[in-house]
């Protein structure tokens, strides 16, 4: 399909979409997290809960590495059962440029900034991992998603020297702090860049990160004065794909660090050892009262409870999953745990494994001892998984978004263009996908819906693939208590 053909089918859709009932009620106030008195997000993580059920789910969707030349995008999708374009993809915004790699975003005001009237949950913070321009998204009321700012690579690295942005988080004081795992040469440690409410460059946060030999994720609770922060590797390593000798090398990473927020300084590093091999992605309870949070190892595939005891800030594993034998491997399959989320009471943990093709549900009732409850099958390399929609899926479980009231979680499946591109290679022939999982919030459990099946694989200008959503109220790994 040419570029003007696309264009057209885009603009047709967008146009049926903007149409229908539904569209328009997704945009109404609760959708964005609160009303127009009462500033952006909701009081406590149970408001949250009670709001009404998303109508609509963003993600991003690339075809870095895919083969096709065309810019990624930020897809809208349709997840109200009742509407007539339910399950589909009714909208696509375009980024300017080839080759961003869109991967992780996040919304300029969330539930930390509750209670100012004069902030709005309107723009979504997109950045480009592999090219390192960030890209401000308007989602205006009652309208599609249009590009309102790009902030160029090159003026990142002259204000702060620094690339590869990943995290996104809005600051209770109006401020966005990105993480970025990089340098100008895409050495690491990286550091986090601050934007204004104008979307300026506000400088580095950070003052003193001596202790960092890579960068990731993190979440902050100023509330105890803490952030906690995962490493994965450089740039330059990450980029070309997996390597087991980097490992060895000590080119991926294996600590966490707990900053004192205020003083924006490391306080206590862990060293989670071989057992915690490139910890990822970083959770906290929502409860702002709350001392306990997670973060999961992916190629150690252990998950590690942070808490605080007295004064200090530790870590202790919890979960392990163990490695399992398989064909054409060289080595035991690890899960590979590369996504988890705490539901809005912080009863459940979810977590992914993309390699062996699960998602588990665990009971963190006691946050020192999760008890496993659910378990459901997609993908993965292990062969356990069944077909669904009628296809043998390409791919496993990797990002995962939940409803706000917990019964309803989102899954896609790309981890990252040359990861997917070597353990999936098949990947970017037949896009990603992405499913919806009904979740029982009483006793515990998972199962597939099959009503809901969102194939990339058949996007007009050719299979792409789908990475983090986000909902325009707000969601499980964005919105923050302070």
């Amino acid at each position: 399909m040419q570029r003007r053909e696309f264009l057209s089918t885009s603009a047709a859709l967008s146009a049926a979409a903007l149409a229908t009932p539904q569209w328009l009620g997704a945009h109404e106030h609760h959708q964005h997290g609160g009303s127009a008195s009462a500033g952006p997000g909701y009081a406590t993580p149970l408001e949250a809960m009670k709001s009404p059920p998303e109508k609509l789910l963003y993600t991003t969707a690339l075809y870095v590495g895919t083969g096709v030349k065309q810019p990624d995008y930020l897809a809208t999708v349709d997840v109200d059962p009742s509407s007539p374009t339910y399950s589909q993809v009714v909208h696509r915004l375009e980024m300017p440029t080839l080759g961003d790699e869109l991967h992780h975003f996040g919304w300029n005001a969330c539930s930390s900034c509750h209670g100012h009237v004069d902030m709005e949950r309107r723009f979504l913070i997109v950045p480009g991992l592999s090219s390192s321009r960030i890209h401000i998204v308007s989602c205006k009321k009652d309208a599609p998603p249009k590009l309102h700012k790009v902030i160029e690579r090159d003026e990142i690295v002259r204000q702060t020297g620094l690339t590869a942005p990943h995290t996104v988080h809005c600051l209770a004081d109006g401020n966005i702090m990105i993480s970025m795992l990089g340098d100008a040469e895409g050495d690491g440690p990286g550091g986090f860049l601050l934007l204004d409410q104008d979307f300026n460059i506000a400088g580095r946060w950070e003052q003193d990160a001596a202790a960092m030999k890579y960068n990731y994720d993190f979440w902050y609770q100023p509330r105890h004065n803490v952030m906690v922060s995962s490493e994965w590797a450089a740039p330059k390593t990450f980029s070309a794909g997996f390597k087991l000798d980097d490992v060895a090398a000590g080119k991926f990473g294996q600590q966490i660090h707990f900053w004192d927020w205020e003083a924006r300084k490391i306080t206590n590093t862990v060293d989670l050892g071989e057992a915690g091999r490139i910890p990822l992605e970083v959770r906290f309870q929502h409860n702002p009262t709350g001392k306990h949070g997670y973060v999961g190892a992916a190629l150690s595939s252990t998950m590690w409870h942070l808490h605080q005891e007295g004064d200090a800030w530790g870590a202790k594993q919890v979960i392990a999953v163990e490695p399992v034998e398989a064909e054409g491997w060289p080595f035991p399959v690890p899960g590979l745990i590369t996504d988890l989320l705490l539901s809005m009471d912080d009863k459940y943990l979810y977590f992914s494994n993309w390699l062996h093709g699960d998602i588990r549900q665990y009971d963190i009732t006691n946050p020192a001892e999760p008890k496993l409850v659910g378990q459901v099958w997609i993908g993965g390399v292990l062969g356990k998984a069944p077909k669904i929609a009628g296809q043998q899926l390409v791919g496993g479980p990797q990002m995962l978004q939940l409803s706000l009231d917990g019964k309803r979680l989102y899954v896609t499946s790309s981890l990252f263009s040359s990861w997917d591109n070597q353990f999936f290679p098949k990947m970017a022939e037949t896009g990603s996908f992405m499913l919806q999982i009904d979740c029982d919030t009483e006793k515990g459990g998972l199962k597939v819906n099959e009503k809901f099946f969102v194939d990339f694989g058949k996007e007009p200008h050719g299979p792409a693939r789908a990475h983090e959503m986000r909902y325009p109220g707000g969601d499980c790994t964005s919105d923050i208590w302070v």
